[in-house]
C-alpha cells in the first residue's frame, strides 16, 4: 500500500507564480526527491507520495499551511490510498490503485471541498470526508498568521508555544490564541485518528 496526492493551487492565474512557486517546490522537497517521488506538471498541479500511508493527511497539512502562510495561498488536494502496480523514475508516469483513487477523489469530491480522500475501504472514505469536511470550515479560513502559527506547531511538534513565539517574534499569549483560531489541536486530534484508521485498514 501507499499514498499519492495529487494537488493544484486554487486560482493559480489570479496570483504571482513567485511567490508561491518555490514554497511548494520546497515543501515538496522535505518528502524526497523530484521526480520520482514529487513531480509538478501543469505549472500549477503535482503529485506526491507518501510510502507510509498513515502520514497522508499530515503531508495534506503540511502544504496547506505552508501555501496559506505565503501570500495567503490556497490548494486542493485528493489523497489516494491502495496498491502501487506499476512503478518508473517519474512519479507522473506510474499507475495502480493509489493513483486511480487519487485522481478519483480530485476529480469528484474537490467539487464540493478542498481536500477529499479515496480508499478501498468505503466506510473510511466515507466517515473521513465528513471530519475533512467539518475540518475544513476552520482551515480554508485560515489567515497568513493563523497558517503561520498552524505550519510552526506542525513542523516543530516537540516546540513549545514560548520557543514557537520566539521564533516568530510575538508573546506566548499570541501564538496560543493563534493556534485556537486554527483549530490546531482538533484538527491534530484528527490526524492521529487518521493514521489510527489507515494503520488499522492497511495491518487487517
Amino acid at each position: 500500500m501507499t499514498s499519492i496526492l495529487t494537488g493544484d493551487i486554487i486560482d493559480s492565474r489570479k496570483n504571482d507564480d513567485h511567490f508561491w512557486v518555490k514554497t511548494l517546490k520546497d515543501t515538496l522537497a522535505t518528502f524526497g526527491d523530484s521526480p520520482k517521488i514529487w513531480q509538478m506538471y501543469r505549472g500549477d498541479s503535482f503529485q506526491l507520495e507518501i510510502e507510509n500511508c498513515e502520514l497522508a493527511f499530515f503531508a495534506a497539512l503540511k502544504l496547506k499551511s505552508q501555501l496559506k502562510s505565503t501570500e495567503n495561498i490556497d490548494v486542493r488536494i485528493g489523497i489516494g490510498i491502495g496498491k502501487k502496480e506499476f512503478n518508473v523514475d517519474e512519479i507522473t508516469a506510474s499507475n495502480g490503485e493509489a493513483f486511480i483513487n487519487s485522481g478519483l477523489a480530485f476529480d469528484t469530491y474537490l467539487k464540493k471541498q478542498t481536500i477529499a480522500i479515496k480508499t478501498p475501504w468505503q466506510e473510511i472514505d466515507e466517515a473521513l470526508n465528513i471530519a475533512f469536511d467539518l475540518a475544513l470550515l476552520t482551515m480554508d479560513s485560515w489567515t497568513r498568521n493563523s497558517a503561520e502559527v498552524f505550519k510552526l506547531s506542525l513542523i516543530l511538534e516537540n516546540s513549545t508555544q514560548k520557543e514557537i513565539a520566539s521564533i516568530l517574534g510575538i508573546t506566548q499569549s499570541s501564538v496560543s490564541e493563534r493556534q485556537k483560531r486554527a483549530g490546531f489541536e482538533p484538527i491534530m486530534k484528527l490526524e492521529k485518528h487518521f493514521r489510527k484508521l489507515i494503520q488499522q485498514k492497511t495491518t487487517e
